[in-house]
């Protein structure tokens, strides 16, 4: 952290501090737990380690949802974990927001001499992982404790409405990339859009609004689609790309490839909308409901 600490050894240490004695065993058991010491909230359950920083479930109904949004990501991007040119033997790689951690294992499994580090809030992610990969639980808004110049590659996925302050964030991994290195964002927007304005006057446009009512209450805009290309720039990077991508919710689309892509889309919101709305519309904007 950037305030100075006194990091002097202790001269007389006391034997309850070594690593072998019961009452150190007990604090480090105890620390562990208070991690998995989940919230349950109207039915769901939330991550305990910065308890209320975000607004999304970690259960396992949300687990697989996140794991259907990866596979939709993936069908948008063609069967691509990322667009940027990095190089075959890329080395250190960062993974911010990896939730359960299946795009941090498979760019592992793909790039067997990188060395790649997944964070996130909620300890959720499987034990049986590639050699080359580590879980680490942290929050990337917090002052980052790894060396300058450390990554050739930071990916960033889904964290909409998880950062206040994207001009630190940004900030932060212009500092920890290596020169000539890069950082890739995909994010979706949460006001559904229509070619045609069939949308226009429907529940799709309302739900828009109110999302990005409650996110502005929350203090974490939802907004980060439109805006990371502008920060970025203003972070110091260079030879910024923005690629956008039409992504229709079900089966409508005549184009085969588009109406697969729909199917999976519509299935991330039926298993995800509670988990979008539940917390947001309840603890910040104060809604109630009466389920009868």
């Amino acid at each position: 952290m950037a305030e100075s600490q006194d990091l002097s050894v202790d001269p007389n240490p006391v034997n309850e501090d070594s690593v072998f004695s019961e009452d150190y065993q007990s604090d480090l058991t105890s620390l562990r737990s208070s991690i998995v010491d989940y919230r349950y909230e109207n039915g769901r359950r939330y991550h305990a380690f910065r308890a209320g920083a975000y607004w999304g479930p970690n259960d396992e109904k949300a687990q697989d949802h996140l794991d259907i949004g990866h596979h939709v990501y993936n069908l948008v991007l063609q069967g691509k974990l990322y667009l940027a040119p990095i190089p075959e033997k890329v080395e250190k790689v960062l993974d911010i927001g990896t939730g359960t951690g299946i795009w941090a294992m498979e760019f592992a499994d793909l790039h067997p001499s990188s060395t790649v580090i997944g964070t996130d809030l909620s300890p959720i992610q499987p034990s049986w992982v590639p050699p080359n990969v580590q879980f680490e639980v942290d929050d990337c808004c917090d002052e980052w404790i790894y060396e300058k110049d450390t990554f050739d590659f930071i990916h960033i996925r889904g964290l909409y409405g998880s950062v206040a302050d994207w001009d630190a964030l940004y900030k932060q991994a212009y500092d920890h990339i290596k020169p000539g290195g890069y950082i890739e964002q995909v994010e979706q927007s949460v006001v559904p859009k229509s070619d045609d304005g069939s949308t226009d006057g429907t529940i799709f446009e309302q739900w828009g609004k109110v999302s990005l009512q409650a996110g502005d209450a929350f203090g974490k805009s939802l907004r980060i689609v439109d805006e990371s290309r502008d920060r970025m720039i203003k972070a110091g990077f260079v030879d910024v790309v923005e690629r956008r991508f039409k992504v229709p919710i079900g089966g409508w689309p005549g184009d085969p490839g588009l109406k697969q892509l729909g199917l999976y889309n519509r299935l991330q919101w039926v298993e995800g909308i509670e988990g979008w709305c539940m917390y947001l519309l309840t603890t910040v904007l104060g809604v109630s409901c009466l389920v009868r």
